[in-house]
């Protein structure tokens, strides 16, 4: 048996500058610093000695229940020993802030309150006498750096250790004496019913020193938490809080500084049980913008959307505002790096021996003809916001992407899935070079540049044309590239980004024929990949977006019925705390792939909101 924990089972705390993962039995298997997309200080979600931090009871290792505080990113692990109960509270701090010092590193104003660079842990016996225990062994860059802790006071109250030849300096303060073994920091110690003690890792900022503080600082968090999640607009329904988590994640997986949304805050974890499938996805793809937008205004956080749409501004036009638009990459660093070199981490295990383990995303410097396109309808969902109007440089700069994407329109390319195989004429691909000519024909008529916005509907009309003649198959159905006759799982955006209406014959008999085809337990595929040259060899899972996409296309194509049914299955597959990753192996209803990912939550967010706006409808048409 693994002692890996299964993926979906860890819990994801943030607080929007940093996050991490714990593992069900206390322990912190996954964070890097200084930024979420640094190397790694705990990594044992990626080899079982690359460093962890564990609090829990000393004489077991199941809990008896974990959840988030209702509301927050507050994790609530109880856990029932021969002896006693204990309460276990998880968190990174979030403190309210003033306007009297700017925040280094920030571009965005923080709102009502920020991190301060410290993960705190809350320990309460609420029955009988339970020892207590905590283990914190870090190991730099991404497990194979150790060093030793030492104290830093006169007491047993507090330690520090610093990353040999590195910047990373980390402290621990505790209610518990502490201890040190070689590179391990830890506590031995008890609480008697009505007790309580904690223990804080910090590396930044003040960390509490009394369980006055401590107490303080979880109140503080959860009202953080809490409050965000009120500013948004939510369906009185019982699919609620799933759309809530949803909301909840994504903004965990922001990145405050910046604004910049991490496709997911891990790498290396597996689409398939050890196999080569491992990327890292802790940076921003343009094509999950438009998705973005849409999510974030559904919920009525505009704030989240423009500092998001910000970043992406910022990161195509780059650092001199003064010169032209570069060109337009599929994925950005969380600060707007654009060299995202791939390399591989041949010290790590894997995630149950899944190798290599992969830094970097080779993907970055791909051809992918359906980015333009997704920047192009999250400008025009941005524009329709009541946002700004776009100042002449950057309509320049907008303008010369759709003047690329109708260049490109008829180019092979790596496609949406990234393919490391031969390039192909995919229809995804094509149809997103029309939206963004469609979009941009839109958007130029608004502005009153007429010249464009003629010369782009034309070019739009003459793209749509191409793919009705060259990607539609003899069935009447649109196939996955113009050179074969697959089935794709990202045709199912055609009808969801408006290429055509629901009603059209093609458009539904591509939706159904995925859904009884391209599925496995009624969960959707990307592709068929003994039939798809992707690069690698393997099974993979069902990826979970598409599953949501196709809730969604067969809800607009009147298939409710079915949708729903999705829906439901959909959401009995959530992790036991609410969350997704990547795909989901329906043999065994684990998940694969990094973790949380914001892409899965998004078209999550997408679907279920519709159904329910759906259902609102015919209940309104039958009263």
């Amino acid at each position: 048996m693994s002692t890996f924990p299964p993926i979906a089972d860890y819990g994801f705390l943030s607080d929007c500058e940093n996050n991490c993962l714990v593992a069900p039995d206390g322990s912190i298997e996954w964070l890097s610093l200084p930024r979420p997309d640094s190397p790694s200080v705990f990594g044992a979600l990626l080899d079982r000695s690359a460093g962890s931090f564990r609090l829990g009871p000393f004489n077991a290792q199941v809990p008896d229940q974990r959840r988030y505080v209702p509301g927050t990113m507050v994790l609530e692990t109880t856990w029932h020993t021969p002896t006693g109960w204990l309460v276990v509270n998880d968190m990174f701090v979030v403190r309210p802030v003033g306007d009297e010092v700017r925040r280094a590193g920030y571009k965005r104003v923080p709102r009502v309150g920020a991190g301060v660079g410290t993960i705190l842990r809350t320990a309460t016996c609420i029955s009988g006498k339970v020892d207590v225990t905590a283990m914190c062994l870090p190991m730099f860059d991404y497990g194979s750096t150790p060093s030793e802790w030492s104290y830093d006071s006169d007491s047993y109250h507090s330690m520090v250790v610093k990353q040999p030849g590195g910047d990373v300096a980390l402290r621990l303060h505790s209610s518990f004496q502490l201890g040190q073994i070689g590179a391990r920091a830890y506590v031995r110690s008890s609480l008697n019913e009505g007790e309580s003690g904690f223990i804080a890792l910090t590396w930044s900022g003040p960390a509490p020193v009394t369980q006055q503080e401590a107490d303080a600082d979880l109140e503080s968090t959860v009202s953080f938490w809490r409050d965000w999640l009120s500013t948004g607009s939510f369906p009185d329904h019982p699919w609620r809080p799933f759309i809530e988590r949803s909301a909840l994640t994504l903004k965990g997986l922001s990145y405050a500084p910046t604004g910049a949304i991490m496709a997911a805050s891990t790498t290396g974890l597996p689409e398939t049980p050890g196999g080569a499938r491992n990327w890292d996805y802790r940076y921003t793809w343009i094509r999950d913008t438009g998705f973005t937008l849409r999510a974030l205004y559904r919920l009525g956080y505009d704030w989240e959307a423009m500092e998001y749409f910000a970043f992406i501004l910022d990161a195509i036009r780059g650092t001199d505002p003064k010169k032209p638009f570069s060109d337009l990459q599929i994925m950005y660093g969380i600060g707007g790096e654009r060299d995202l070199t791939e390399k591989t981490l041949d010290h790590l295990s894997g995630w149950r021996d899944s190798k290599p383990v992969r830094i970097g995303n080779g993907a970055w410097n791909q051809h992918q003809n359906d980015v333009w396109g997704m920047l192009m309808d999250a400008v025009d969902a941005h524009m329709h916001r009541g946002a700004e109007q776009i100042v002449g440089p950057m309509w320049e700069g907008l303008a010369g992407f759709v003047d690329s994407a109708i260049k490109h329109a008829g180019d092979v390319d790596q496609g949406i899935w990234e393919i490391r195989g031969e390039p192909q004429h995919f229809t995804q691909s094509a149809v997103m070079c029309w939206l963004a000519a469609d979009r941009g024909a839109d958007l130029a008529q608004e502005r009153g540049d007429s010249e464009r916005a003629a010369r782009w509907r034309k070019s739009a009309d003459e793209i749509k044309a191409e793919i009705l003649d060259k990607g539609v198959d003899e069935r009447g159905r649109f196939r996955q590239a113009y050179e074969n006759d697959e089935l794709d799982a990202s045709l199912l955006l055609l009808p969801i980004m408006g290429f055509l209406p629901p009603s059209d014959e093609r458009i539904r008999a591509t939706v159904l024929a995925i859904a009884d085809e391209l599925t496995e337990d009624g969960l959707a595929l990307r592709y068929k990949v003994d039939s798809t040259d992707t690069g690698f060899a393997g099974k993979e899972g069902t990826f979970t977006i598409c599953s949501w996409w196709l809730v969604s296309a067969l809800a607009m194509i009147g298939e409710t019925d079915r949708a729903r049914a999705l829906c439901k299955k959909l959401l009995a597959y959530a992790g036991p705390l609410g969350l997704y990753a990547e795909e989901i192996d329906t043999s065994t209803g684990e998940h694969l792939g990094n973790f949380p990912q914001a892409f899965t939550h998004l078209a999550l967010i997408e679907a279920v909101s519709q159904l329910i706006e759906d259902e609102e409808k015919q209940q309104a048409l039958s009263s």
